[in-house]
């Protein structure tokens, strides 16, 4: 009965904690971020603390850079290493973690992305003093324990296998390896079939050693608390805890545009349709111009009403939908277009997909298009950091990504300052036309033909290892 109370309070928590954060933004001109304290221990551990005090919820969230660019050949070894922190700790059994945290309704878990691993926590505030112990726990001493990874193993290995029957999932996968090849951002987040296969529990114990250091992780918190007295409470938990600092890895610099176009085609016999990706390096997350690019891609694909969504749905009847994608990293990122098809009409559909794009350079963007890019934009934004898991989750990324505040503050300002005539600079700058790179999975010997006219022609088969 206890823990079905506290579940109840936790989702009422989160429901109010959106509410309120929402008429907060109505009530303002525009929406800013709250005020927070950053600061940073002794041991360089770095501390980002918001209060919000609209219901007695707090978000806790760990973030280390520790992602898949950092797996070496060993594919999936981050995030394999993130899901150990919960086999176990000094003091806590995988069960005892799971017991004890579902007693109190927390939600809790782990995310592996290409550049960091998260733990994310969330809990009423009357629980701290029980909740804390067990994060600090999770956090610093995790003793991966080896039965659990073995189980954890198994189920990823016939996770990756049944990943490659629904193309979908895993087209992303085999673009982020065609452009970027041996560089880390290539290195696929679960892993591949042969590369897990060969992870022991050994693995993870030496890349947490390696890589979860003080000096480069960060603590966000953001809820019902006084800054003042969580950070007393974090330096307690964590202040004793020492690193050597962690060596600086390989900038991960992308080119500005491939020299020729290319094709990769893996074949998946039975398939009755095509999933194809269009693109080519995109943007790093800092980039000054990234809330305009994003307003650019709002009109070709960001959107229901874009153009790419309408032309290869609505007027065509190509697809049931298709968008646009700027996915921006640390230093550098990809940008594309994605949809499916039929496969005896994948050509006319990449036809129509590149011509769209060649519409957005050849015409640009009137000012009427804008506006109405510039309103979906503005109304979309707020919800995006509406609880303060939002703004904790947020915290991190300035982390990680090396940018400030000025994103939220300035946002409305920067989407407005758009004219049509600067969007055709962002334009030209940032969204590439020429030897562009595809990707598809679909029936080879019913497309190969028709696909080589795009570019450089590489096969591969969807039952083979990796991407």
């Amino acid at each position: 009965m206890q823990r079905i109370k506290n579940t109840i309070l936790l989702v009422c928590a989160v429901l109010l904690a959106a509410l309120s954060l929402v008429q907060a933004a109505d009530k303002t001109a525009g929406f800013t971020l709250p005020a927070y304290q950053k600061t940073t221990l002794e041991n360089n551990l770095t501390l980002y603390l918001m209060e919000q005090h609209e219901v007695p919820l707090i978000y806790v969230v760990f973030v280390t850079p520790s992602g898949a660019v950092k797996d070496g050949e060993k594919y999936g070894l981050a995030s394999l290493t993130g899901d150990g922190l919960l086999f176990g700790t000094n003091n806590y059994s995988k069960k005892e973690i799971e017991n004890q945290l579902e007693f109190l309704g927390v939600r809790y878990g782990v995310s592996t992305s290409a550049e960091d691993t998260r733990f994310e926590i969330s809990f009423l505030k009357k629980d701290f003093d029980k909740v804390m112990p067990i994060f600090k726990e999770i956090v610093r001493f995790p003793t991966f324990d080896e039965q659990e990874f073995e189980k954890r193993k198994v189920r990823l290995l016939s996770e990756l296998e049944q990943a490659k029957e629904h193309p979908r999932r895993v087209i992303g996968a085999y673009f982020n390896k065609f452009l970027f090849g041996e560089h880390p951002y290539g290195n696929p987040t679960d892993g591949t079939l042969s590369s897990v296969g060969q992870i022991v529990v050994t693995d993870l114990r030496s890349f947490y050693q390696q890589n979860y250091r003080p000096s480069s992780s960060a603590i966000a918190a953001a809820g019902d608390f006084s800054s003042d007295e969580i950070k007393n409470q974090l330096v307690q938990l964590f202040g004793d805890w020492q690193g050597d600092e962690q060596p600086v890895g390989s900038a991960a610099q992308g080119q500005a545009r491939f020299d020729r176009s290319r094709v990769l085609l893996v074949n998946k016999e039975a398939a009755t349709e095509t999933q194809f990706l269009i693109g080519s390096f995109g943007i790093e997350r800092k980039n000054p111009d990234y809330v305009a690019v994003r307003l650019i891609n709002t009109v070709l694909g960001g959107r229901f009403t874009s153009w790419l969504n309408d032309e290869l749905r609505v007027n065509r009847g190509l697809t049931y939908g298709a968008y646009s994608s700027f996915n921006a990293r640390k230093q550098t990122g990809t940008f594309y277009i994605s949809s499916f098809t039929k496969t005896e009409t994948t050509v006319e559909a990449i036809d129509v997909a590149l011509e769209v794009l060649a519409r957005l350079h050849d015409s640009g963007v009137s000012e009427d298009v804008l506006s109405s890019a510039k309103n979906y934009m503005k109304g979309q934004f707020p919800p995006d950091y509406e609880t303060s898991g939002d703004l904790a989750d947020f915290m991190c990324d300035m982390f990680i990504y090396d940018f400030n505040e000025s994103y939220i503050n300035d946002f409305e300002k920067n989407v407005d300052s758009v004219t049509a005539e600067s969007a055709r600079q962002i334009i030209d700058k940032y969204f590439p036309r020429d030897n562009m790179q595809l990707v598809l999975i679909g029936k080879a010997s019913a497309i190969k033909e028709g696909v080589s006219k795009y570019g450089e022609l590489t096969e591969k088969e969807i039952d083979a290892d990796g991407f």
